[in-house]
């Protein structure tokens, strides 16, 4: 099926996700620089950017910025005062993303803070809420990850995170992959959570077959 996947995507992206410069220009710059081809798709990106608009997003926090290429799209829904700050462990994928930032007319609202995101996490306001998490970094950590997303956001706060079905792998509790015991560890613990109100879907499409888990704090 992935050639029909694939083929769907592309015919989405022909008719929703026009040629952007700023944003072909990033993709160029990550495959020249040999970053590994894990960014989000076209159609993806756009679904993040509607997500921050529908909820009128304000501050983004995205943890995991690779070449920020959705730190674009993600950054294009905030209003001119707007605010996004974007944690990214490896100081040469930072300045990749810096300049596809800067090429994007970004710089001036988004920060890139470089080091691990565990450590990253503790130094941010939680005075200062995000209306919006992105979570699309290291899978055996998510559960840290998200434990962080809940200090840092609020009632009415979005906490998305990528890449939570694994190829089917999440369903396998015995599955010894740290990825997938990290995903599964932290979808427990949002089902758990009486202040959130959860669920995650399943996609197809040019990466394959994987999904997302979306949730809204209530209290």
């Amino acid at each position: 099926m992935q050639p029909t996947w694939t083929a769907v995507d592309q015919y989405f992206e022909s008719l929703f996700t026009p040629p952007d410069a700023a944003l072909d220009a990033a993709m160029e710059a990550m495959a020249n620089a040999n970053m590994p081809a894990i960014a989000v798709t076209p159609t993806q990106g756009k679904l993040l950017q509607l997500l921050a608009r529908i909820h009128n997003a304000r501050a983004i926090l995205e943890i995991g910025t690779l070449g920020g290429y959705s730190t674009i799209w993600l950054a294009r829904a905030l209003p001119a005062d707007g605010r996004l700050i974007t944690l990214e462990i490896d100081p040469n994928y930072a300045a990749i993303a810096r300049a596809n930032l800067e090429r994007a007319g970004l710089s001036a609202q988004v920060e890139v803070r470089v080091g691990a995101a565990i450590t990253s996490l503790p130094q941010l306001d939680p005075n200062q809420p995000f209306d919006l998490v992105f979570i699309d970094a290291d899978k055996a950590s998510t559960p840290a990850y998200l434990e962080w997303a809940l200090r840092l956001t609020r009632r009415g706060s979005l906490i998305i995170i990528d890449n939570v079905v694994r190829n089917g792998g999440v369903t396998d509790a015995n599955n010894p992959d740290a990825s997938i015991q990290g995903v599964r560890q932290a979808l427990a613990a949002m089902a758990a959570n009486p202040r959130l109100s959860v669920t995650a879907v399943q996609t197809v499409g040019s990466k394959g077959y994987d999904g997302f888990a979306l949730a809204i704090v209530t209290g």
